[in-house]
Formats: structure tokens, sequence, C-alpha cells
């Protein structure tokens, strides 16, 4: 197996390699940058949030108002809309004047068949 003087230069290697590690380590600029980068994306996102959030908010309360308005005006009746020609009316009545037909794209006369 091992002897002592075995163990005591694993001991060592292993000390060396926590030193060696310790001393190659950027000390943490790195995350705490990549840390600072996502709170302010967070907060821009929070912020842009807030403000859709807002934004809805003003339009509903717009809606409402355009609601409680529409409630209070008079209900549409039949008597309040003025009589229209009905599609019986426009079935009626030809599409063009008696005796006249046009060609394509109304380009002068069409032939008679």
């Amino acid at each position: 197996m091992f002897t002592t003087t075995q163990w005591l230069i694993v001991a060592l290697v292993l000390v060396a390699g926590w030193l060696l590690g310790l001393a190659s380590h950027p000390g943490g600029k790195t995350w705490k940058t990549r840390y600072a980068a996502e709170r302010e994306a967070h907060a821009a996102n929070r912020k842009e949030a807030e403000a859709r959030i807002a934004a809805a908010d003003r339009r509903n309360a717009e809606l409402e108002r355009e609601h409680a308005r529409l409630a209070r005006t008079a209900p549409v009746t039949a008597a309040t809309i003025a009589p229209r020609a009905t599609a019986a009316a426009n079935r009626a009545r030809p599409a063009y004047p008696t005796g006249e037909r046009r060609g394509w794209f109304d380009w002068g006369q069409r032939p008679r068949v």
C-alpha cells in the first residue's frame, strides 16, 4: 500500500492544488458582472411590465367610462333609425337603362347574340 512518505506527498500535492486554484481564481469578477447585468435586465423588464399594466389600467378605465356613457343614452329603436331602401327594391331596379347592353368593363356596346 502507501508508506508514510507517500501519504505525506499526497497531502502536499492536495494542499498545493488548493493553493494553485486559489491563486489562479479570478476573484469572482465574472459572476459579479453577470449578476449585475441580470439584475439590471430584471429591473428593466419589471419597469416595462409595470408600464404595460398602467397602460392597460388606463384603457380599462376609459372603456368603463365609455360603457357608463352608453348605458345612460337612449336605446336605439326602429323609430330612431331612418327608413332605408330594402333589398327587394334594389333587385327590382335594372342594372342598366332599358335597351342598353354594355360590354366587358363597360367598354362599348356588347354585340347582341
